[in-house]
């Protein structure tokens, strides 16, 4: 049976972020696990001489997202080997915390990979090495690096234990990409390209506490959510041809749906009250709608529609019942989050040239103040409005020649874009003289 088991994993944060505030965006896709902002008010226009509150060079590239907890920010990167040169036996990989007000690097961690690792050819030179985003419960900051394993650090930037889960590789090589996650007192990593296995951690010491194996996670890269049913937790994880509802205690099988999304699953879910939204799949792609909860096999009864338009790597945000979503082909999509019929399928003017392998989407679609932002690789982001009917806000001009893959972040009235090669604050002059004057204040 190939489905029997798995656990707990990325969005587990979620019942920790409880006590996270409004202004924090503390793992991938923000305190809800789904990309959306709910109070933040950030600009939709900015340039080289507009709205840019700071930039900071980052030692090394990366496709992770920044996450931030009250005046701290956390981003990874990798250095020592990337289109410039250099060799894995120098590959290193890098947390950095910065400080949110100014972008001044406080602390710079740099990790040696423990060897044998990926070479950089391929696909995996589209993505790198540092795709993974932190996790942090305003405590502590928890780190996925791949084949050299799960890293707990403290606020201060000391690591406090690694494991290792694995030196495989999927039949792709591929690489890294999903990010680790907070459940309870447990650190949660899909570790599907290293091991096929998902583990559990104590989140103090390192101990493994538990860890659940299946076949069905090679090219599994996606992030899971969780969907509350009927008083208990389910997780969710997309895997090639099936949707798992998974006790996140033991990481035991609840129940499963048999999908169309197959081949390499990418794009991570969305949950929206008891509905979980999914999309990816190659070479044949699809996305779907599943109620969650029920036990065993429950493709007959919560299977609630499956369409053909769908993204290869970005996540979608559901909003007002709708589902949107940039995709790799160069087309803003907006579907019915009820039927799944299609309202807009629309070309964004310029994404589909100069992406490298063809896709110039890899970031995620996020939400804030009415707007989709949606980040493409070396074509700028585009700002379109979450309404039936398809209206492009901005189109905003990459702010240097890098590639940009990570999905952005949102905290207060400001976005935080990272490229290959910087850091970026974007927010209104208005609102970043506030913010400074409010830091003098505090001082």
């Amino acid at each position: 049976m190939k489905h029997v088991t798995l656990g707990l994993t990325i969005a587990g944060w979620l019942l920790k972020t409880t006590l996270a505030s409004g202004a924090d965006w503390p793992a991938f896709r923000g305190p809800e696990a789904n990309g959306i902002s709910r109070s933040g008010h950030p600009p939709v226009t900015w340039s080289e001489k507009e709205n840019i509150k700071w930039k900071v060079q980052l030692p090394g590239a990366g496709s992770s997202s920044p996450v931030i907890w009250g005046d701290r920010i956390f981003i990874t990167c990798f250095s020592g080997i990337g289109d410039d040169g250099g060799s894995v036996d120098k590959l290193q990989r890098h947390l950095i915390g910065l400080d949110r007000a100014t972008g001044k690097i406080i602390w710079d961690k740099a990790v040696q990979a423990e060897l044998p690792e990926d070479p950089y050819s391929g696909m995996l030179t589209e993505h790198g090495y540092a795709s993974s985003t932190p996790v942090t419960d305003g405590e502590h900051i928890y780190v996925f690096f791949g084949k050299t394993g799960v890293l707990g650090f403290d606020w201060n930037g000391e690591e406090m234990w690694r494991v290792n889960v694995g030196h495989e590789s999927s039949n792709r090589r591929w690489g890294s990409a999903s990010s680790p996650a907070l459940y309870k007192n447990l650190v949660i990593v899909n570790a599907s390209e290293e091991s096929r296995s998902v583990r559990a951690f104590d989140k103090i010491t390192g101990k493994q506490v538990w860890k659940q194996d299946a076949d069905s996670l090679e090219l599994c890269y996606s992030t899971p959510a969780f969907a509350t049913v009927n008083g208990h937790t389910d997780l969710i994880l997309p895997v090639s041809g099936e949707l798992w509802g998974l006790n996140p205690e033991n990481g035991k099988l609840r129940w499963y749906a048999t999908t169309s999304v197959a081949g390499n699953v990418a794009p991570s879910v969305v949950v929206n009250d008891d509905v979980v939204y999914f999309t990816g799949g190659f070479p044949r792609q699809a996305t779907m709608a599943v109620r969650a909860g029920g036990k065993g096999d429950v493709t007959a009864t919560n299977i609630l529609w499956s369409g053909q338009y769908a993204s290869y790597v970005p996540s979608p945000v559901v909003m007002d019942g709708r589902f949107y979503v940039a995709t790799d082909q160069g087309f803003a999509i907006c579907l019915s989050a009820i039927d799944g019929k299609l309202i807009y399928k629309e070309r964004l003017p310029g994404a589909s040239s100069g992406g490298r392998g063809g896709k110039p989407f890899y970031a995620s679609a996020v939400y804030a103040n009415g707007n989709i932002y949606s980040v493409s690789r070396q074509n700028g982001t585009f700002v379109f409005e979450a309404k039936p009917e398809f209206k492009l806000v901005a189109h905003n001009k990459a702010l240097d020649d890098s590639d940009f893959n990570g999905t952005p972040a949102f905290a207060g009235d400001a976005l935080f874009l990272r490229s290959n090669r910087y850091l970026y604050c974007i927010a209104s002059m208005q609102t970043a003289s506030a913010e400074n004057k409010n830091n003098e204040g505090t001082k």
